[in-house]
């Protein structure tokens, strides 16, 4: 129900007023009243209206007074001005509270009701777009991390992430300008499998420092992307992340008993050098030990930056080796690929099994046990095509073979292909095939 409050210094005004609105909208309106601007304001901070109607002349404080206050601490409030008089001579001030209604005494039970339908449409349409927002928000928070590791593997596995790694730091806030990568590493025996709570703890840390991409954790280490702010100077921002990683040093000792190793690579600018600092990042890692669990890269002998990047592009199996994520992360990238393929295939034997049904994108994402928003790009990659239009492909072959059969009318095969409306069957099929329906009939016989 949605709640009136009803401002008037006349009980009888609130009574008559009342007495429609039950008559009218018997289940739909909660209805208080308050016999002067005072108590107006102190019952709306209790009641939070949905709608107000406001006499403007009342004893104390005045109308307009009151739906100012109210409308300060209720600003999605519907506000109705209440006059016995031309409502224009109140007609910029009202306006400027944002009262877009009003009504003149006495008005009549038509007038009324006809506010009120309006009125409780705008409500209505308000409260279905808050819902739709808040689908949309508990969806993207679903999405927001895929997004994130999926990014963090950009970075990790080439210098230019592309469109789309650009649109994924878009929608997460991450500007490519500046930036520097931190390598956690895991001891072999200290971490067998993903650990939700370490990485939770960690990717906590990362966003509380500031703009930040974490991976997930892939054979045994986890990767920071720090993105440095205009402000602070490179050297008091890069001591900032020497003390990021002293903390992640210090949590995964104190929270989780292991002993890890953090490298730290140098201030890059751009997509490329992200990837840059990672990698140096991870050799750095490599040369801290248990008296120092931490290595700036920048901090190296020059022999060693040399055979760093000497070597960089070079790929090494061997766990041993300062290049071995290079191999790992090779290899993560070929399994996923080998598993959206699978992830295609499965989806479009499913569409082809189920076409007649009312299929939607969510439907066939979760029989393959995916995020509809990573199945729809996934699907899109490996078959060229959206959902939609794979789906609409399946049901117009189908339809033409069932009319070069000659068996059945147009209609029966609407149905049986999935349409529910044969004029909408009829504009999609001439739409695929250029011609309608009825003179392909005619063109095959």
């Amino acid at each position: 129900m949605y709640r009136i409050l009803l401002v008037d210094d006349e009980a009888l005004e609130r009574e008559g007023l009342e007495w429609i609105i039950h008559r009218s909208f018997s289940d739909t309106f909660e209805v208080a009243h308050a016999e002067n601007g005072r108590a107006a304001i102190e019952l709306a901070e209790d009641l939070r209206p949905h709608i107000v109607f406001m006499d403007v002349n009342m004893p104390g404080i005045p109308g307009l007074a009151a739906l100012r206050e109210i409308k300060a601490r209720a600003p999605e409030t519907k506000l109705v001005l209440v006059t016995a008089y031309d409502y224009f001579s109140y007609a910029q001030e009202a306006v400027s509270l944002g009262v877009k209604e009003y009504l003149v005494k006495p008005a009549s039970q038509e007038q009324i009701v006809s506010l009120l339908h309006r009125l409780r449409e705008e409500l209505d349409r308000e409260k279905h777009q808050r819902a739709n927002k808040l689908t949309l928000r508990d969806r993207m928070s679903q999405v927001m991390p895929l997004i994130e590791n999926e990014l963090a593997l950009l970075f990790m596995t080439g210098p230019e992430p592309g469109e789309e790694g650009r649109q994924f730091a878009d929608w997460l806030g991450f500007s490519l300008d500046r930036g520097v990568a931190v390598v956690a590493a895991f001891p072999a025996d200290g971490i067998t499998q993903p650990d939700r709570k370490l990485f939770r703890s960690f990717h906590g840390l990362a966003q509380t420092f500031g703009s930040s991409v974490t991976s997930s954790l892939l054979h045994r280490h986890m990767a920071f992307f720090l993105r440095k702010p205009p402000g602070p100077s490179a050297d008091e921002w890069m001591k900032d992340v020497n003390r990021f990683a002293d903390r992640l040093i210090h949590q995964a000792d104190q929270l989780f008993q292991l002993h890890i190793y953090v490298g730290m690579g140098t201030l890059q600018a751009g997509s490329a050098g992200l990837h840059q600092s990672y990698f140096e990042a991870v050799f750095a890692s490599t040369f801290a030990h248990e008296e120092q669990p931490l290595c700036l890269f920048g901090e190296l002998t020059s022999e060693a930056s040399a055979a760093f990047l000497q070597n960089r592009d070079k790929l090494d199996a061997s766990a041993a080796s300062p290049l071995y994520v290079a191999n790992a992360l090779q290899q993560i990238r070929q399994e996923r690929e080998q598993e959206a393929t699978s992830v295609a295939d499965r989806a479009k034997q499913y569409i082809d099994s189920h076409y007649p049904e009312d299929l939607s994108l969510d439907q066939v994402a979760e029989q393959v046990h995916l995020n509809a928003f990573y199945f729809s790009k996934i699907f899109k990659q490996h078959t060229g095509e959206t959902f939609i239009d794979y789906l609409t492909g399946v049901r117009i072959a189908k339809a033409k073979a069932y009319i070069e059969a000659g068996e059945l009318s147009l209609k029966e095969i609407c149905f049986r292909v999935g349409y529910k409306d044969p004029n909408y069957f009829s504009r999609v099929f001439r739409k695929v095939t250029g011609v309608s329906p009825s003179d392909y009939r005619e063109r095959e016989r």
